[in-house]
């Protein structure tokens, strides 16, 4: 494997690539050789171009990602490493996580991100190419499923666990969820629990279209955001229903602006 990693961005949002780009700042030998826009242009760069891994929007008008890499295989085309970028796409994502190298839900998570570009580059170390390459095919062939695989079943209640008693926290009635150094404090509307667990260990279980992480510390349930405004250093300063303010840090800006585009 080369030092520099020839990497390929292709999604229809200029947000998302520009998303990209700055997650894979933190990692100098994924170099980005090429931005696509749409399915026509990646097949154009996948065809003329010679690269190690390209992050491959899946949804995307026209012709999708997984329609650009069914072409590339129909003309005997080599394949680089693919990470596919979905929104939910619970189809994509009980097929990738079988065949892909690796799968990536919107809004980008910095920590999922990094872990992502770990496979990548381990993948890249050890793989034999053929043996990659009958992986992808057999993606591509088990595309579309035969039925709809179930939904992923999100956490809607957190157990506080207490020394006299212990009841149940529904998801919906917290604020937002505050790392601290014994575990995770649940912040409601007049009351704090907390809880044994790690920040991280929750936002896998959290739905990611309620719940947001602003801060390697905090995450926020959207639905309980009263308002929000610029602070210093590029950072937001968020006011919860609960009265209380939270601060986002600058390296989950990009995450930030992909959720507030949902509201136009």
């Amino acid at each position: 494997m080369s030092a520099s990693i020839r990497t390929l961005l292709v999604d229809d949002e200029p947000l998302a690539r520009h998303l990209l780009r700055e997650l894979l700042a933190d990692f100098p030998t994924l170099v980005v050789a090429g931005e696509c826009a749409n399915g026509p242009e990646a097949l154009a760069a996948l065809q003329a171009g010679d690269y190690d891994v390209v992050f491959l929007d899946v949804q995307m008008p026209g012709l999708d990602g997984v329609q650009v890499l069914q072409q590339l295989r129909t003309a005997g085309q080599p394949l680089p490493l693919v990470v596919f970028v979905t929104a939910y796409d619970q189809y994509a994502v009980a097929a990738f996580g079988l065949h892909a190298v690796d799968y990536l839900l919107k809004p980008l998570d910095p920590d999922r991100f990094a872990d992502c570009v770990r496979r990548v580059q381990q993948q890249l170390a050890q793989r034999d190419s053929h043996a990659a390459g009958a992986d992808l095919v057999a993606l591509l062939r088990a595309w579309p499923p035969a039925a709809p695989p179930p939904l992923p079943e999100y956490q809607d209640r957190f157990l506080v666990k207490q020394p006299e008693r212990q009841f149940f926290v529904p998801a919906a009635d917290v604020c937002y969820l505050e790392a601290t150094s014994s575990g995770v404090l649940l912040h409601l509307a007049g009351a704090t629990h907390p809880l044994r667990a790690t920040l991280s260990q929750l936002a896998e279980r959290l739905d990611p279209a309620r719940f947001l992480r602003i801060h390697r510390s905090v995450i926020i349930h959207t639905e309980h955001i009263v308002e929000f405004k610029p602070w210093a250093h590029g950072e937001y300063l968020f006011r919860m229903a609960n009265g209380l303010h939270v601060t986002s840090s600058r390296s989950y800006n990009g995450v930030i602006q992909l959720f507030l585009k949902r509201f136009g």
